[in-house]
C-alpha cells in the first residue's frame, strides 16, 4: 500500500446520549471530541443521536399499525366503479 493516501483507521467511540449506550469499534470518521472508556484509556467521540440502544425496533416500543385497516381504506378510495 502506497504511505500517506490512506485515512487513519483507528479505536472510535459512538455513543447515544439519549440512552447511554456506547460501542468502541474501528472507524476512520473525524472528530475533535474524546471520552475516556472503561479500560481507562482515551478514544476519539462521534455523538449519536439514534442507534440500536434508543430506536424503537431495537428496543420493542415499535407501534404497529393496522395493515388491514389501511388496505381497506386504500380499495375504497381506488376501487372501480363497477
Amino acid at each position: 500500500m502506497k504511505k500517506g493516501i490512506h485515512p487513519n483507521y483507528r479505536p472510535v467511540v459512538f455513543k447515544d446520549f439519549s440512552c447511554e449506550f456506547a460501542v468502541l469499534t474501528r472507524s476512520t470518521i473525524k472528530t475533535h471530541e474524546t471520552i475516556q472508556w472503561e479500560d481507562g484509556q482515551t478514544y476519539p467521540l462521534v455523538r449519536l443521536e439514534i442507534s440500536s440502544g434508543s430506536h424503537p425496533f431495537f428496543t420493542g416500543k415499535q407501534k404497529l399499525l393496522d395493515s388491514a385497516g389501511r388496505v381497506e381504506k386504500f380499495n375504497r378510495k381506488y376501487s372501480r366503479p363497477q
